[in-house]
């Protein structure tokens, strides 16, 4: 198994191309772990209480249209 410097080192050695492409699937990779976490959080219920504040700000018009 390598370690965290030992992955630093390859990925500062990458070719641009290949640091591109390391790059995009390193975003894809992020935001799936993110949204499974997140959807984790929204199974368990702890963001209950922000959605009924955003809510209760909206019902209260307390929101700005963007």
């Amino acid at each position: 198994m390598n370690t965290l410097q030992d992955i630093e080192h390859a990925i500062a050695q990458l070719p641009s191309e290949d640091l591109a492409a390391f790059r995009a699937w390193f975003a894809e990779f992020d935001a799936e772990i993110w949204d499974r976490q997140f959807e984790a959080d929204v199974k368990a219920g702890r963001l209950d209480a922000l959605a009924e504040k955003a809510l209760k700000d909206l019902r209260e018009g307390h929101c700005t249209d963007l």
